[in-house]
């Protein structure tokens, strides 16, 4: 699956999401809307992480979402 895909599937992903990143909030996963960037982002805010740390993280789970 890639982004352009994610963003129309968004809703079916973001209890995935939801699971692999429990501090995210309602609210980050809506501001998210499947942009990897915006993610990314949400993830480096909630964790304390890099962004390449984030980065890397969003991108192993898009390799690993089941659509």
């Amino acid at each position: 699956m890639n982004w352009e895909q994610a963003e129309g599937k968004w809703d079916q992903l973001k209890g995935q999401a939801r699971q692999q990143w429990g501090k995210l909030t309602d609210d980050d996963l809506a501001q998210a809307r499947g942009r990897r960037e915006e993610l990314a982002g949400r993830i480096k805010e909630r964790y304390g992480v890099a962004k390449e740390e984030a980065e890397r993280q969003v991108d192993d789970w898009m390799s690993k979402v089941r659509h």
